[in-house]
């Protein structure tokens, strides 16, 4: 009875998750959130941070498969990306790594604009249309916490902070500073310095206050296009 309980759980739980495929994404996320304190300390912390990377570019590309975005775009950016984040780790080509992030930002980026257009393609809001909105705040925080990491390689000193300020930012940092900015909070002890720096970080200031109003207006819209239905009733 054992053996056959068994695959039935993982039926549901594969059935759930091809139901909402957002859920999942935005989930793993935030358990990276927790994660990548620890990983960035040792050699296997940081190896076990390329392969969460990885899980997480698997997942994006799901997702944007899922909205029925062009997938061959998200493949055309996961694979290199996935090819030099390995290349750098295993033959240690520190250099390597700017183009890694360089192409996962655009990857995000393209990821969270598809789940946008998910959202807004019809006037009824599922469940996995809610997760999509929360997944795609975090696919913009991802995405331009990899835009400032490529700034801050290109541009040495980008970033000042209250700690060691002559040092580059931590990836954690660069995240901290983009969930920020992202949602207008602010509590960030990351300074931008230069010019360079400074741009990114007002169109990630533009992006958190447009991707809010988006969010915000077409619950307003559709609970007015409800109200008359309502009344007809």
């Amino acid at each position: 009875a054992r053996c056959r309980t068994r695959p039935i759980a993982w039926l549901r739980w594969l059935v759930t998750l091809r139901r909402h495929p957002s859920a999942f994404l935005l989930i793993v996320q935030l358990a990276g959130i927790l994660l990548y304190p620890v990983m960035e300390d040792t050699e296997a912390g940081r190896a076990l941070f390329g392969a969460f990377g990885i899980l997480v570019l698997s997942l994006a590309l799901w997702v944007v498969n899922r909205s029925a975005a062009v997938n061959w775009i998200a493949w055309s950016l996961a694979v290199p990306s996935v090819l030099l984040s390995l290349s750098a780790a295993l033959f240690d080509q520190p250099s390597l790594v700017i183009y890694d992030h360089l192409l996962e930002s655009g990857l995000y980026f393209y990821t969270a604009g598809s789940l946008t257009a998910y959202m807004l393609q019809d006037h009824a809001v599922t469940s996995d249309e809610l997760y999509a909105a929360g997944a795609t705040f975090t696919l913009l925080a991802w995405a331009f916490a990899f835009a400032f990491s490529v700034c801050q390689q290109w541009y040495p000193g980008s970033f000042t902070a209250a700690v060691d300020p002559t040092s580059a930012r931590s990836w954690m940092e660069l995240l901290f500073l983009s969930f920020s900015l992202l949602s207008a909070v602010g509590l960030s002890d990351v300074v931008p310095i230069l010019p360079q720096a400074r741009a990114l970080v007002m169109l990630e200031q533009f992006a958190g206050v447009m991707y809010i109003a988006v969010a915000v207006s077409r619950l307003i819209g559709l609970t007015i296009l409800k109200a008359p239905a309502r009344r007809s009733d």
